[in-house]
């Protein structure tokens, strides 16, 4: 079946990527993997903090965004239990696989000075709870088992957001997907009803309506910053 297989990166902005790498790396244990000019942003730049060989927390800096105000409620959240924006980030949860390596996680956290709520414990998974740079709201948990679907989907709260038993049959159970056609789906039209980029520049959203050879070979940048001595 045809589906993601994990976070490859989560994108964060922020106005002072120098204390996010260093909390990061030294509050928790992440590698500094990339950091460079972002492609085809004039000003921007990307940090990559390593989860895995292939999953990062990514940091995108702009100059501009110093000038924006944090607004609790709508820019961020403050704390996990507090409403902001739809579309804005709540929290993040990271995750590590035993109950001892969450309370190592706990003790490393607080070694550098972080205050840390927890664990809790969930049911389907125990977590703990502190703050980032820049009012970020982080967890980290841990589960030893997957979610018995049959016993965390509440009835009450299916039938508040009106789903029905065939709509809730096909949420637990995805369609499987395979383009039996022999060539690639064509480009939906702009503004069809579903989701689309916002706010884009007028250019960058005509990209979207260039053929897909010509967005890989026009747009793509894959050469490392730094040039390495070729090996032997």
């Amino acid at each position: 079946m045809t589906q993601p297989n994990g976070v490859h990166h989560l994108a964060l902005m922020t106005a002072d990527v120098k204390s996010q790498i260093a909390f990061f790396s030294d509050v928790l244990g992440m590698k500094l993997k990339a950091l460079y000019w972002m492609h085809n942003v004039d000003g921007y730049f990307h940090a990559f903090m390593e989860l895995n060989a292939n999953s990062s927390v990514a940091f995108v800096f702009a100059p501009a965004v110093k000038d924006i105000p944090v607004d609790y409620g709508v820019s961020h959240a403050g704390n996990p239990v507090k409403p902001c924006a739809p579309g804005s980030m709540q929290h993040i949860a990271f995750s590590v696989d035993t109950d001892e390596e969450l309370l190592e996680m706990r003790d490393r956290i607080r070694s550098r000075g972080v205050r840390v709520l927890g664990p809790l414990d969930h049911g389907f998974c125990k977590s703990i709870y502190f703050g980032g740079p820049e009012d970020l709201v982080l967890e980290v948990s841990t589960s030893s088992e997957a979610i018995n679907a049959e016993a965390w989907i509440d009835p009450e709260v299916v039938a508040l957001n009106n789903i029905s038993t065939e709509e809730l049959a096909a949420y637990k159970n995805p369609a499987a997907y395979a383009n039996t056609s022999g060539v690639p789906v064509a480009q939906p039209t702009a503004g069809n009803g579903m989701p689309e980029y916002t706010q884009m520049d007028p250019e960058f959203a005509g990209a979207f309506d260039l053929p897909d050879e010509v967005v890989t070979r026009e747009l793509s940048e894959n050469t490392p910053p730094v040039k390495l001595a070729s090996a032997g």
